[in-house]
């Protein structure tokens, strides 16, 4: 099977080219909500993105250059996407203008501050509700800053780098765990100079132009985790994706299931940018596992998949993980109740969550909570179930995989 194109690698390829001095062409870009909430909000920044076959997901973007977008007459609405927002508005600081940035009631529970406060130590003025959403920005000229992120949070980093893009100097970002590194080599492959120091801070100079690209996404190895924790799960599963990004900074959820008992292969197909390649997961008995703290930045969208695959009669552990409470919903709180109301014994803490599956999901009814991870996770927990199962507002899964159930019922076929 194959997957919908990598979510996060679909919103850099189309903020990147919209910043490029030419017109990009994008294949397989990510089909979800949060990818169109992205192509509109540059849309209205006078950004021209012309479709050439939908179903493939390609397109055309012509290319502003770099602190060349227009101001927007309305608001610019991100819908549900947390990385549309935060990446955005690394952009927006570089341009002298303002611009006003809101999105759905979950969105607008999502903290800014952690974004709002390294953009003012640039140079731009923002103005936010309590921290979040709505908030007003006004670009200008930045001046370059060496910052320590506050979390561990590949949006926060970009969200710097983009607007070191557009500042005077060479911007550094520390993180105190590393973070997936797509904004990296998107920028690298866009031609623009980024630096890894021997500590792992990322430098990026301002004032840098960016060419144009042809860029086919890969497959999004998020999506991919869903079907590889349910081969896991079931006895005698065997499935292969392929096209798949292989980036190591995003397969933390593989030592998983090899850890949980997973039969494992990989096998690459090479680099453009991003590794990509092909998975294939079997069946091969599921044991106990723990994550700590120190693995939660690799793997904290798999989460919930992990704790679904531990209903099947696996065991999982989770601590260092409090960042899931400011996700779409607050995964803890809502992954633990909807895995009880399908009838697993799951405990909630603080910073994360333990679930016992020693045994059978009786099945029951479980709500998504407006969260597409959930509404997943929740899908395949209730595959263990000896009763059938209800999913409620299971559509949100149209922010990152329309074709979820779709797929899941070609996979049972």
């Amino acid at each position: 099977m194959t997957v919908p194109g990598d979510k996060s690698i679909s919103h850099r390829a189309l903020l990147l080219s919209a910043l490029a001095d030419g017109t990009s062409f994008l294949s397989n870009l990510g089909p979800g909500d949060d990818c169109r909430s992205t192509r509109a909000c540059l849309e209205r920044l006078g950004v021209r993105i012309d479709d050439e076959d939908t179903v493939a997901g390609s397109l055309r973007v012509a290319g502003c250059g770099v602190g060349g977008l227009n101001a927007p007459s309305t608001t610019l609405d991100a819908g549900n996407s947390g990385t549309t927002t935060r990446l955005l508005l690394g952009i927006l600081a570089g341009h002298a203008w303002e611009a006003r940035v809101s999105g759905d009631a979950s969105l607008s529970r999502r903290p800014m501050r952690r974004v709002i406060d390294p953009l003012t130590k640039m140079g731009a003025a923002l103005t936010s509700t309590d921290g979040c959403l709505p908030l007003t920005i006004r670009g200008g000229q930045l001046h370059a800053i060496d910052y320590t992120t506050p979390v561990a949070s590949a949006q926060v980093k970009s969200c710097v780098m983009l607007a070191g893009l557009h500042a005077e100097g060479t911007t550094t970002v520390r993180e105190p765990v590393p973070t997936r590194d797509h904004t990296e080599r998107a920028l690298r492959q866009y031609g623009a100079d980024v630096t890894i120091g021997a500590d792992g801070a990322v430098h990026v100079a301002g004032g840098q132009r960016l060419h144009p690209v042809t860029l086919r996404i890969p497959g999004d190895p998020s999506s991919a985790a869903f079907w590889a924790a349910a081969a896991t799960a079931i006895p005698g599963a065997d499935v292969t994706i392929e096209g798949v990004s292989l980036n190591p900074t995003r397969l933390g959820f593989l030592d998983a299931l090899a850890r949980a008992g997973a039969d494992l292969s990989l096998v690459p197909d090479g680099e453009r940018p991003e590794p990509v390649g092909s998975l294939r997961v079997r069946h091969g008995g599921l044991r106990p596992i723990v994550i700590t703290p120190d693995e939660v930045p690799g793997l904290i969208d798999e989460l919930p998949v992990l704790a679904a695959m531990a209903t099947f009669g696996g065991a999982l552990s989770v601590s260092g993980a409090a960042e899931l409470r400011v996700k779409e919903s607050d995964r803890i709180t809502e992954l633990v109740r909807g895995l009880r109301a399908l009838g697993a014994t799951a405990d909630e803490r603080p910073d994360g969550f333990v679930i016992d599956g020693s045994r059978p999901l009786s099945g029951g009814t479980a709500d998504a909570s407006g969260d597409h991870r959930l509404a997943m996770a929740f899908s395949i927990a209730a595959l263990g179930g000896r009763a059938p199962s209800r999913i409620l507002g299971a559509d949100v899964v149209s922010v990152s995989y329309p074709r979820f159930f779709a797929d899941l019922e070609e996979l049972r076929a």
